[in-house]
C-alpha cells in the first residue's frame, strides 16, 4: 500500500484527538473503519505508531517521527490547493482577525484599494489557531492581539509587523459600579468584584491571573464567552477587562486601568512577501477607532502617544 495524503491526515487526526473514536468522528468515519486503516498504514511503514490504551491512544516515538514529517507535508499541501484556487478564481484576499473595532475601517479601505479583489474575513478568539491559518495557506494576513506575558506560537515562516507595540486593556463595568465616577481605575478599587474572562482566548487568562499575583490580589473569577459576560458586566455582576477601542455604551463604563497593568500587542501576520500593503490600511483603520473611543483617546493624549501625531 501506498501512502496518500488521506493516511497522512488521518494519522494526525489520531495524535490530535487523542483516541480513535474522536478521530474518527472528526473524519466523518466509523471507529472500525479507521482503526483498519490505521493498522494498514502501520503495516506498510513497518512499525507501531501509537500506543492504545484504555484512556486513548498516544503516539510511540516511531509515531511522533512520522508525524513530525506528516505535518508540513499536510501545510504544504494545503498551502498548494489554496494557492491553486485562489489563482483560478481570481484575485482574493482572506484574512483572519481577532476581534477589534478596526476592522470596519480596515475592509473599508481594502475594498477601496482593491476593488476588484473578492475579500473574505474570518473572526476567532484563539490567535494561534489564526496564526496555523496564515501558514498553512487558509488565510493571507491574521491581525492578532499577543498578551503581555504569553507568547503566542508563531509558525516558522511568517513575517510579523507590530502595530502597537504595548496597547493597554482598560476594564468594562457597569454604569452604576462606584469606580465608575472614576476617569482611571486602581485594581485595589475592583478588588472586592468578580472578574469575567473567556478562557479560550489566547494568554487572557494567564495574564490576568499575573497582574492579580502581582498586586497580592485573588478576585473571584467567571470563565464565560463574550456574550455572557457583557450581561455579567452591565448588570453589575462582573467587571472585566476590555480593548481600549471598545464602547460607547450607555449601560457601560469603559476606564483606564492605574499604571496599565494588562497589556496586548498588535501583530499583522503574513507569508513573506505577501499583501504587505494592508498593513497601512489597517494602521490608519485601527487610529480611526482609537480615536473614537474618548477614553483612549484621552490615554493617548496623556502619554503623547506617536499615534496622535499621525492622525
Amino acid at each position: 500500500m501506498e501512502l496518500e495524503v488521506r493516511h497522512l491526515r488521518a494519522l494526525c487526526a489520531i495524535a490530535d484527538a487523542g483516541s480513535l473514536h474522536k478521530a474518527a468522528r472528526q473524519l466523518g468515519v466509523s471507529q472500525p473503519a479507521l482503526t483498519t486503516q490505521l493498522r494498514r498504514i502501520e503495516r506498510a511503514l513497518e512499525g507501531d505508531l501509537f500506543l492504545r490504551e484504555r484512556t486513548g491512544c498516544r503516539p510511540t516515538p516511531f509515531g511522533h517521527a512520522v508525524l513530525g514529517r506528516a505535518r508540513p507535508l499536510l501545510a504544504e499541501m494545503a498551502a498548494l490547493v489554496a494557492e491553486a484556487r485562489a489563482q483560478a478564481r481570481g484575485p482574493r484576499l482572506s484574512i483572519g482577525s481577532t476581534a477589534s473595532r478596526a476592522l470596519p475601517g480596515w475592509l473599508r479601505r481594502l475594498h477601496r484599494r482593491l476593488p476588484d479583489t473578492e475579500t473574505s474575513l474570518v473572526v476567532d478568539v484563539s490567535a494561534n489557531a489564526l496564526l496555523r491559518m496564515v501558514a498553512s495557506g487558509q488565510l493571507d494576513v491574521a491581525f492578532v492581539h499577543e498578551v503581555e506575558g504569553s507568547p503566542l506560537t508563531v509558525p516558522v515562516g511568517l513575517e510579523l509587523r507590530v502595530l502597537m507595540e504595548r496597547e493597554p486593556q482598560f476594564v468594562s463595568m457597569s454604569k452604576d459600579h462606584p469606580a465608575a465616577s472614576s476617569p482611571v481605575v486602581a485594581l485595589r478599587d475592583l478588588a472586592e468584584d468578580r472578574w469575567t474572562v473567556d478562557p479560550s482566548v489566547d494568554g487572557e487568562w494567564d495574564g490576568l491571573r499575573r497582574v492579580f499575583a502581582g498586586a497580592g490580589l485573588d478576585p473571584p473569577v467567571l470563565h464565560a464567552d463574550y456574550h455572557t459576560a457583557t450581561s455579567l458586566i452591565v448588570s453589575g455582576e462582573a467587571v472585566a477587562p476590555c480593548q481600549p477601542t471598545s464602547g460607547p455604551r450607555d449601560d457601560m463604563a469603559i476606564r483606564p486601568l492605574c499604571g496599565d497593568p494588562l497589556a496586548v500587542r498588535l501583530l499583522l501576520a503574513t507569508r513573506p512577501g505577501a499583501h504587505a500593503e494592508v498593513f497601512e490600511d489597517l494602521r490608519a483603520a485601527y487610529r480611526e477607532a482609537a480615536l473614537r473611543a474618548a477614553p483612549y483617546r484621552a490615554w493617548l493624549r496623556h502619554h503623547a502617544s506617536p499615534l496622535l501625531e499621525a492622525a
